[in-house]
This record gives structure tokens, sequence and C-alpha cells, in this order.
């Protein structure tokens, strides 16, 4: 007796249900697209950038505190790139809302800023971080992949007169040039032509313990070749490394100081007594436009009724070589009370809780062959920087000049 298949019975309620679901599901992914909820939700996975970052409050003005900031905390609100020419060709650099700007800023940008940050050693960042180098690979520390045999002796001299066999990655890159290893590494260093080989390029380094090169973790940065060009996220902690672990940590200049006297928003127009500005156009670059939110100051003499405009209204002229031209050749206006590394930029102001939102702003700066020295407008950022209420305390930094 065969038994017959049959079909299952679909109700019409089960019908309904299906229909309802169908309709909701393509709602959400309306909305999903339309409003924005797509947004939300890959901004809820990016690194959120603080508040503020921490500080300490004197007499004379919020100062930042050095030993909780860091690298990988920097976390930029704008999107943006550049491309600059150099003796490896066209170079581009990209960042992303949300990245942190040890991601994506190199070492040689902070070469003018006084910080010496290219003075550290592996071997002092692993110290203040309880970090394992013997864990590590050589191709974790991104500076040794662009070197030569006679910049690895230079950088760390003792190599000379140690012989090939004895240290393996310098070992496989004789092997793989058809030098014998029973030589001494600055003989081979002096007498043969590698001159235009590099390390990364002929071995594979995350093969080798970062160690198995002896002394690699004491030779400074700068000691290396084209250390300017290593990304702050190839020096293995260096994002991590808070600042008041930097050889030199960034001092405020209290030649000009005041107080936040009064927030004003953007019906303020035309203010001529401005105490913000760029290097390359001073720190008194008036704001002849109709919007022209700022702050007033109070102090000593003329500070007071001095006006610090916002830079997110206000752009001014920055940079300087041919890097001058990027983002239009403008920065936000603002100062430099901490020196070169960052500019502080007015960046938010609430009248009615009288408060003062600060940002830094970074930049790319690079020496060109042929062309010399030369460094983009800062225009990197926003990052958050220190928030200012009403009667706070303020550093101005040089030039203490106001107009009448």
């Amino acid at each position: 007796m065969k038994t017959s298949k049959r079909s299952p019975k679909i109700s019409f309620d089960t019908i309904r249900y299906l229909i309802l679901f169908g309709l909701l599901g393509g709602l959400f992914i309306h909305s999903f697209c339309k409003y924005g909820i797509m947004n939300q939700a890959i901004g809820f996975l990016l690194p959120k950038a603080s508040a503020q970052v921490p500080f300490f409050t004197s007499n004379n003005g919020l100062i930042p505190d050095w030993s909780k900031m860091k690298f990988q905390d920097m976390i930029v609100s704008e999107s943006g790139n550049v491309t600059y020419p150099t003796d490896r060709g066209n170079q581009t650099r990209t960042w992303q809302a949300g990245q942190s700007i040890g991601d994506f800023m190199e070492l040689g940008d902070f070469e003018d800023a006084n910080l010496n940050i290219e003075k550290l050693t592996l071997s002092t960042i692993s110290q203040a971080l309880a970090i394992d180098l013997d864990s590590l690979k050589l191709d974790d520390f991104g500076i040794i992949k662009t070197q030569t045999l006679s910049d690895l002796v230079k950088a760390i001299p003792d190599l000379a007169n140690q012989s090939a066999s004895s240290v393996a990655p310098i070992a496989d890159f004789f092997r793989q040039m058809g030098i014998s290893t029973n030589q001494r590494i600055g003989n081979v260093a002096n007498y043969y032509n590698l001159d235009n080989i590099t390390l990364g390029n002929e071995i594979d380094l995350s093969k080798y313990k970062l160690t198995s090169i002896p002394g690699i973790e004491n030779s400074s940065f700068d000691e290396f070749a084209n250390w300017q060009d290593t990304l702050i996220s190839d020096i293995p902690g260096l994002k991590d490394l808070s600042w008041n672990n930097f050889p030199n940590v960034p001092e405020p200049d209290l030649s000009f100081v005041g107080q936040v006297d009064l927030p004003l928003g953007d019906i303020e127009a035309n203010r001529i007594r401005s105490i913000s500005g760029s290097y390359q156009e001073g720190f008194n670059v008036p704001c002849n436009q109709n919007n022209c939110v700022h702050f007033e100051a109070s102090g000593l003499g003329q500070t007071t009724g001095a006006q610090w405009i916002s830079g997110k209204v206000q752009k001014v002229k920055g940079g300087y070589g041919i890097l001058a031209v990027a983002n239009g050749g403008l920065e936000p206006t603002g100062r430099h009370p901490f020196g070169k590394s960052f500019k502080q930029v007015v960046w938010d102001i609430d009248e009615s809780s009288g408060s003062v939102n600060t940002a830094m702003f970074f930049r790319f700066c690079k020496t060109i062959p042929f062309v010399g020295r030369t460094c983009t407008p800062y225009f990197i950022g926003p990052v958050p920087f220190i928030n200012y209420h009403e009667k706070d305390p303020i550093i101005f930094g040089s030039p203490s000049t106001v107009p009448n």
C-alpha cells in the first residue's frame, strides 16, 4: 500500500504574517540606509574620542596631564589625504575619521616639535610598558624594513665585529646574496656593493625574533636611516607610551596668560582684537566675516576684551615649502601655547553654559631631497583637547601682542 505525500497547507494567517514581516523588514532596511542607522552602527565600532584630555589646574592655566596622553587616544574626527613627492616617488597618506593619529603619522612629523621621540629606544619603551621584546618579530619594528647592511652597521656599531654566522637574519641575507657567512659583518658592509639592497626586500623578517640582531633594542631611532618615514604604529609600544615618557615633554609657554571671560556665538561679526592666527600670518588675524564665534579674554593690560576666534569658522594660511599647498594652504586659526607638536584651536562655544571646547590639530612634515624641509598646515584633526568654562585661567603663549 503506497503512502501518499501531500504538500503541507499554508494557512491564510501564515501568509499574512509573512507579508507583515516582509514589509517591516523592508522598512528597517530603508531606515538603515536613509536615516544613518548604518553610520551609527559603524561609528559604534570605531574608537571614540575622549571628551577632553585630563589636566591639572594652575593659577596660570589648565595644563594637560602628559602622563595620561598617548598617540593611541588621539582620535581624529575628520578624514583627509595628502600626496607629496619623495626620493622614492609620490607618496599619499590617507586617514579616516575615527582613526588614532598613531596609525598614520610618522616620526618625522614631530622632528621639529622638540619632543625628541626619535631619541627613544626599544629598550626604553619596553621598560616603561613591560613589553617582552623576545616575543616580538623583526618585522614588528617597521624601521628595519628599509635598512641596508651599511645602514644597520651604522645604527648598531657593535655588529661590525661580529661574524655573520652568529646573527641569523644577517647570515640568511648573505646567503641570499651569495656571500659567505664566515666573515665579519663590517667587512662585507665595507667591501661589497650592497648599498641599494634592503634587508626587508631580501629576507622574510617575520621569521626572526626582534632580538636576533644583538643591540637593536639599544639604538635610538634616529640612528637608523630614513627613520623619519616610520609610522608611529610601526614602533612597538610607541602608540601606547604616555607623553611624559618622551625625552622632552611639551612645556607651557607662560609668557602670555589670561582668563576665559565671555564666550560669544555666531552672531558676532568683524572682530578685530584677535589673538588667534598662525605662524605664517601671525597671531592677531582679524575675523573679517559675518560669523566670528569667539571668546573674549580678560587679564592684565590690553588682554581684557581680546578675542580668540573659533577655528571652526575661520581659516588662516599655514604650512611652508611645497607641502603648504595641502588643504588649500589653510588651517584653523588658533595658537601654540604648548609648542609646535600640535596647534590648540577653539572649536565649539556654548554661550548658555559658558563653555569653550578646544581641539588639537596636527601637521605632516618631510625633508625632501633637493627641496628641503616642508610642512603642511595644521589641519589634521580635530582631536578633543581641553574644555574651558567662564573664569577658567588659560595659557595663550607667545606672542603677547594684542591689537588696540
